[in-house]
């Protein structure tokens, strides 16, 4: 019964497998020699041989050139041992897989390219892959051989880019035995592979950290008064799982009134994502003292202006009074909110817009509009109405001509608004704030007024 025999780390006899040439037979210089006339040599003595023959000793670096730049296309691992296996059949023949090593862990094969019943026993390769790239007295490794009985050969290369070890290229084939140029072209293959997989991981775990960062930046606004109910959403561009420099936010003022805001800083990414919470910070800090929107936006602006790192941003103030029927809004280059009646009818709040914050030009002032207790009350980010190559008012003009049925719940005018307005796949990220002011029913309770 045929059984696994692992080869000893040393390079590849050119012969492997064969009987050893007579004591009087080609000496060692002149067996190099006949190899590579047989790499560049007549198609009668290329014919029927692997491509790797052709591509290590005959072809040139032109074609190895172009078939390594087949490995690494994209920042995703398991394209990149997709791209690795199949190019190696290609090359080679056979049946290629790849199992992946993170930590202690061994993967099952996976990107299997070709018969997976030719592949070696998974205990084995497993083993191989433990002790893959671990050199012997010093020395460099070697590719990885394993024999299978007389008839199928396997080879077990190393995924090793530096002193980290992600796994190994598992190759095998039936009938004809191994070549040197084969075994050398197999383990480049592997080396390119782990570069491009070292990097993949590195770019995946910049982005896990950058993911967990953001979303403990972007907060859930804060409470509004009891008068006033929100709702808020936020979705990625793309669709994606990472956050930018959109965000919304709630601040408590004193006689019942709420602000709300919405900000976007330019860019996108974890940068962008810092600067948000910077402008989250001094917004919270300012209008912890009660200033009129403009002026909450004057002092940001100075703020930001100080710091040469911090980018610019736009941000929409309304402080909303339910007690007077009104709102006060102002804008730092930011676009207005609608407004949605009790009948379901949508229109544009106009606002008077001053430059984006971070400038330092000032400038900023306010306009004071009717807010009925029903009424809704949207702010957004240019996300969700923006679109490539269309002018801006027509963007806006196509959301104020949206109607709702009455007695929608702001849940559902937010979500009306985001599929109408097919905000999943814009291209920008969008966060949207919906607010409606209502009245605290009071019943008396002694002499003293209760709120329910």
């Amino acid at each position: 019964m045929a059984r696994w025999i692992q080869s000893r780390r040393r390079p590849v006899p050119a012969d492997s497998g064969r009987h050893r040439e007579d004591e009087g037979g080609a000496t060692a210089k002149s067996a190099r020699a006949q190899d590579s006339a047989a790499g560049a040599g007549s198609a009668q003595a290329a014919e029927g041989r692997p491509a790797a023959d052709a591509t290590v000793a005959g072809a040139g670096l032109s074609v190895l050139r172009e078939a390594l730049a087949g490995i690494g296309t994209t920042l995703d691992e398991g394209t990149t041992c997709a791209e690795l296996t199949r190019l190696a059949v290609r090359l080679a023949g056979g049946t290629a897989a790849v199992m992946r090593r993170s930590g202690e862990t061994i993967s099952a094969y996976e990107a299997i390219t070709g018969d997976a019943d030719a592949l070696p026993d998974a205990r084995w390769a497993t083993a191989a892959a433990r002790e893959a790239g671990t050199p012997a007295l010093g020395a460099q490794p070697e590719p990885w051989l394993e024999y299978v009985g007389a008839t199928r050969i396997a080879l077990c290369a190393p995924l090793i880019s530096g002193s980290d070890r992600y796994g190994i290229l598992v190759w095998a084939r039936t009938g004809e035995p191994l070549r040197r140029a084969e075994a050398e072209l197999l383990s480049l293959l592997a080396e390119r592979a782990a570069s491009h997989i070292r990097h993949a991981r590195a770019y995946e775990s910049i982005n896990r950290t950058a993911g967990d960062l953001q979303r403990a930046l972007l907060a859930e606004p804060g409470r509004p008064h009891p008068n006033l109910d929100i709702a808020v959403r936020y979705l990625p561009a793309g669709g994606g799982v990472l956050v930018g420099g959109d965000w919304c936010e709630t601040v408590r003022l004193h006689f019942g009134r709420t602000l709300l805001v919405v900000g976007d800083v330019m860019g996108h990414g974890l940068e962008a994502a810092v600067d948000m919470n910077a402008y989250r910070s001094s917004l919270r800090y300012i209008a912890s003292a009660d200033l009129p929107p403009h002026r909450v936006l004057r002092q940001m602006d100075d703020i930001a202006s100080r710091e040469a790192d911090l980018r610019p941003a736009t941000c929409l103030l309304a402080r909303v009074d339910p007690g007077r029927h009104q709102v006060t809004l102002a804008s730092a280059g930011h676009l207005p909110p609608v407004r949605i009646t009790t009948d379901g009818e949508t229109s544009i709040v106009p606002v008077p817009v001053g430059p984006p914050l971070g400038t330092g030009f000032g400038g900023y002032e306010s306009a004071t509009h009717p807010l009925a207790e029903g009424q809704t009350l949207v702010l957004f980010t240019d996300g969700l109405v923006e679109r490539r190559g269309e002018d801006i008012d027509r963007s806006m003009a196509r959301l104020s001509a949206l109607r709702f049925p009455g007695g929608d719940g702001l849940d559902d005018v937010l979500d009306t608004i985001l599929g109408r307005l097919d905000a999943r796949h814009a291209e920008d990220d969008v966060a949207a704030m919906a607010a409606r002011p209502h009245s605290r029913q009071w019943v008396a309770a002694g002499s003293t007024g209760v709120a329910r």
